[in-house]
């Protein structure tokens, strides 16, 4: 007997395998991908048996998978958040068809384009002289619960006193600056570190902690490298690496960071 297929068939198809393939990018080179790939095996063996009928082996796996999705929760905590943020941060604030565009007024903030200047040319001079630092640029989600480990500062920001928190000699230069509201909120301040196994040495603390502030909130997180002086850019958990100053400002101009306050 042949089993007619509907459209709504096709986009239940298209729809499960767009959510599987943002699943398998984001938990690629994790620990969790393995424990995923067994989870899959012992579902499909479970739709295997339910199919054949053998009501005893079907009942025993409908309990395990029942029990199985509150564990799964716990396992994969950090994979959902970051599956929830890449969905929020790539397509609700897609430049094209974001939500946030529909409602912007017809004048841009004239605060922004300064802001950002500020922090290229911070970026730049310290990419020039090799002085590593971290950026935390927040967009929608308060970036206050990270700064409790740091030193509030609540200053204007400025190139200069970029350079200068981030300047070896000083002590705040250890950990990252918290940009948020129009304002340097905070620096010193320690951030999570990513779980993924990115399998490249040339990473560091500074990258990994960048990856990681990036998949635990929504900001974008501005590095530069120490060793190479190379500019780089983390966002929902991705690194864009050796940004010129130019890419950098328009990634901030695109991204319209101040405009989701």
């Amino acid at each position: 007997m042949i089993v007619p297929i509907t459209i709504i068939d096709i986009i239940d198809i298209i729809l499960v395998a767009l959510i599987m393939f943002q699943l398998y990018r984001i938990i690629k080179g994790t620990t969790a991908f393995s424990i995923f790939i067994a989870v899959f095996f012992i579902y499909l063996f479970w739709l295997i048996v339910k199919a054949l009928n053998m009501e005893l082996v079907s009942s025993m796996l409908g309990q395990v998978m029942g029990v199985g999705v509150i564990a799964l929760i716990v396992v994969f905590q950090q994979e959902l958040r970051r599956f929830l943020l890449v969905m929020g941060n790539r397509y609700i604030k897609n430049r094209k068809f974001s939500i946030t565009r529909l409602f912007d007024s017809a004048k841009d903030d004239p605060g922004g384009p300064i802001i950002i200047e500020e922090i290229v040319r911070a970026a730049e001079s310290m990419a020039s002289k090799k002085i590593g630092c971290l950026m935390v640029i927040g967009r929608q989600d308060s970036l206050e619960m990270f700064a409790e480990g740091g030193k509030i500062i609540k200053a204007r920001i400025s190139a200069e006193l970029l350079e200068t928190i981030f300047f070896k000699n000083t002590p705040l230069h250890d950990g990252a600056v918290l940009i948020d509201n129009d304002m340097i909120l905070a620096a010193r301040c320690p951030l999570p570190v990513t779980d993924q196994h990115l399998g490249s040495a040339k990473f560091g603390m500074r990258h990994l902690a960048a990856i990681g502030m990036s998949e635990n909130s929504d900001a974008l997180v501005v590095i530069v490298s120490e060793e190479t002086g190379h500019i780089s850019v983390a966002d929902a958990g991705e690194i864009r690496e050796n940004l010129t100053p130019n890419e950098l400002r328009n990634i901030l101009l695109m991204e319209k960071i101040w405009y989701y306050k």
